[in-house]
């Protein structure tokens, strides 16, 4: 019942290990999953030039745009799930989101105006460009996360909320608040989701059914390139917008999520749980987002998408494999450290320390300097 006392001789009594450093705390599967998505989105980019010329590559376009970013954005939610008000936790809200869109919504204006000749193209915060949706969609999410936490039924209401602004064209363009309305249930949901959720579709029989399913998709996608708008996977216009009558909007909503939950289950199913050589370049898949924009940007501009052996089916493939490439380069620690400055900004010196967190640090720092201590009596 009680600890034998140790005598001088003996060895005492063994200590709890110390907490790992905060990259071996990560979960390989979430980094694998968010650099394959990555990846998946810089391709889907790559294929926008090449896309019309091929009713293959059109309907794989269709299928990867049915799951790439409603799987980056579930997993947003689930790493969002413990949000709060608390001041360290605003603080990382404007500097790793807050911060780069302003950074990157400036930085694209001003590249599309003098690099590729655009001179309309004006810098306005309030009508993100290109990719700087998402960032201004992750902050809207993320800070309404407590109120998601809060309601007894949020998916539902989430859903309320997307089917709504699939019929409402008067939102306009302010914010993209289509797209972060419509995206909600995505991210409402990864708020619901719990470990077991991701282990149960790892399975074998999921990963099994997984590959059938992706071959139906994909022969469905075909079928319905010349009779379906594309433009309902971008979830960026209401029902009138596309012209359809309104009530098409809330349906497309819910089928277009029932499509986007089986194909990323699926997607899921196969992403490997073990570390991986890409598994750390999981970490950097904002940075690949980013800035791969700008690449893709540029090469349309220059007119690298037109010569006509790229739009046959080798130059597909090496234009996907050099896309794969590019964002991986991107994902990596020096493309990192070189623009930790814009993605990942300290601030310090903009925001007063928190007597909470200050107390956090120096228990973090005793704790060190404990185990230290133990290391070297042990020695």
């Amino acid at each position: 019942m009680f600890a034998a006392a140790t005598s001088p001789g003996q060895n005492p009594a063994p200590r709890p290990p110390a907490r790992p450093p905060a990259d071996r705390q990560r979960d390989a599967f979430f980094d694998n999953a968010k650099y394959l998505a990555i990846v998946l989105v810089a391709m889907g980019h790559s294929w926008e030039p090449l896309k019309g010329d091929s009713r293959v590559l059109e309907a794989v376009y269709c299928v990867v745009y049915a799951f790439h970013m409603p799987a980056f954005i579930i997993i947003s939610g689930y790493f969002s799930r413990n949000f709060d008000m608390r001041p360290d936790r605003l603080k990382r809200l404007v500097t790793g989101v807050v911060v780069p869109y302003v950074l990157f919504e400036t930085g694209y204006s001003l590249f599309e105006r003098y690099v590729n000749d655009s001179p309309g193209q004006d810098i306005s915060l309030l009508d993100p460009w290109y990719l700087t949706w998402f960032l201004c969609a992750l902050f809207v999410w993320r800070l309404t996360t407590p109120i998601w936490r809060a309601v007894r039924h949020p998916l539902p209401v989430a859903f309320g909320v997307a089917m709504l602004a699939s019929v409402s064209p008067s939102i306009g363009d302010d914010l993209d608040l289509q797209r972060v309305l419509q995206f909600l249930p995505y991210f409402v949901l990864g708020l619901c989701l719990r470990p077991e959720h991701f282990r149960l579709v790892r399975q074998w029989p999921v990963r099994i059914a997984a590959v059938p399913v992706f071959a139906l998709a994909l022969a469905f996608s075909w079928w319905s390139v010349p009779r379906m708008n594309t433009a309902w996977f971008y979830h960026r216009d209401s029902a009138q917008e596309l012209g359809v009558p309104w009530w098409c909007g809330p349906v497309m909503v819910l089928a277009m999520f029932g499509c986007s939950m089986v194909l990323t289950a699926g997607f899921l199913s196969w992403v490997p749980g073990r570390r991986m050589w890409f598994t750390a370049l999981g970490a950097g898949t904002l940075y690949g987002y980013l800035l791969h924009g700008f690449v893709v940007k540029y090469a349309d501009h220059a007119g690298w998408f037109d010569a006509r052996w790229l739009h046959r089916p080798l130059g597909e493939i090496l234009v996907t494999a050099l896309a794969g490439t590019v964002v991986t380069l991107l994902c990596s620690g020096p493309v990192r450290r070189v623009f930790r400055f814009a993605m990942e900004p300290d601030m310090a010196w903009a925001f007063r320390q928190d007597a909470a967190e200050l107390a956090r640090g120096r228990q973090d720092r005793r704790e060190r300097e404990g185990q230290e201590g133990r290391t070297t009596a042990g020695v």
